[in-house]
């Protein structure tokens, strides 16, 4: 393949954009959580060509991108009322919700599953070009287990020659994944994969909402993936993560005794980075601030050769959440506690 085109969010580019979905290519696009690797989420052969662009394993499900309500009815059945109720209050938006599947979603979309996920995003070019194609089946644009994109340049550096363009529709809002729920019963859901829809703000629409154990820890050996981001090492750079679960002056002490030169830091916007012995980088102050930036500041890492990189852990309620599981994914699980 020919190198891939860096297209504009005008209306032009994105019906460019569309008409290579509809012709079963792969395009890169953003999104309000991050860029999406997206291609016609009812084609099969679309879809591999998906996988084949990440190195993605194919048991790992893809969600699919709605531009209307009316669309749900057309990739899944038995459909709960606290779905709708979720998304009256959270579409568009960072929420899947994951549903039994009809026979249009092709199991290659699905990962093998008989349930689909089900995503109405709000960023205005995805929704424009799905407006104009067909719902999109869209992973995060990156190689499989890399950092997630959060710019369109990041996609180019990953994707080049890879797929057909991608659309610079400017930095993602959010910077981590969406939300992934399933539903237990009419009133329970289960997240499976945190985001910028916390559990705080869904337990007031569900009489409970379950925290899956394999977001804090690895998925149990045999267990099947029911959403993106369980089962596989993820958004990992090259350099060694190491997540370091403590405040900041013990933070500082286990740094002090375990770096060299090619050791760095991410910490907090409000730490005071002195009295650390090596580089280090801030990631914000806040759960929403470091999940806008974790991704970009493990690709900016990356870029400066680091060998090992130390994280002062996040905060674990509300967006901080979702920053710490993605972090723990990418340390492997490795987490020192001082």
């Amino acid at each position: 393949m020919e190198n891939t085109s860096l297209l504009s969010d005008s209306i032009e580019d994105i019906q460019k954009a569309a008409e290579l979905i509809l012709g079963g290519s792969v395009v890169g696009i953003p999104t309000e959580t991050v860029y999406g690797l997206g291609a016609d989420a009812l084609n099969p052969m679309a879809v591999k060509k998906i996988f084949a662009a990440k190195g993605r394993p194919a048991d790992n499900p893809l969600i699919v991108h709605i531009y209307s309500i009316d669309q749900v009815q057309i990739l899944g059945h038995d459909i709960p009322d606290l779905f709708y109720t979720l998304a009256e209050k959270f579409w568009p938006g960072p929420l899947t919700m994951i549903v039994p599947k009809n026979d249009i979603v092709p199991l290659e979309t699905s990962g093998g599953l008989e349930t689909v996920g089900i995503r109405m995003p709000s960023h205005p070019v995805m929704r424009e070009l799905i407006r104009l194609s067909k719902p999109v089946a869209a992973p995060s644009a990156n190689r499989s287990g890399y950092p997630s994109p959060t710019k369109a340049e990041h996609v180019i550096n990953d994707m080049n020659g890879k797929i057909s363009a991608v659309i610079d529709g400017g930095e993602c809002r959010y910077g981590v994944e969406s939300t992934v729920i399933s539903f237990e019963n009419e009133n329970t859901i289960r997240i499976l994969r945190p985001g910028s829809v916390t559990k705080e703000m869904l337990s007031e629409y569900a009489d409970d909402v379950i925290v899956d154990k394999a977001i804090l820890n690895a998925l149990e050996e045999g267990r099947t993936a029911p959403s993106p981001g369980m089962k596989y090492k993820h958004y990992s750079p090259k350099a060694d993560v190491i997540l370091i679960d403590g405040d900041y002056p013990d933070f500082c002490r286990y740094v002090i005794n375990n770096s060299d030169d090619s050791t760095y830091c991410l910490i907090y916007d409000s730490d005071n980075g002195k009295q650390l012995p090596c580089h280090y980088m801030t990631y914000g102050s806040d759960g929403s601030e470091q999940a806008h930036n974790i991704f970009a500041r493990l690709r900016e890492i990356d870029n400066l050769h680091a060998k090992k990189v130390y994280v002062r852990s996040p905060e674990k309620d509300g967006v901080g959440l979702a920053v710490y599981n993605r972090l723990l994914r990418a340390a492997g699980f490795e987490v020192i506690k001082v």
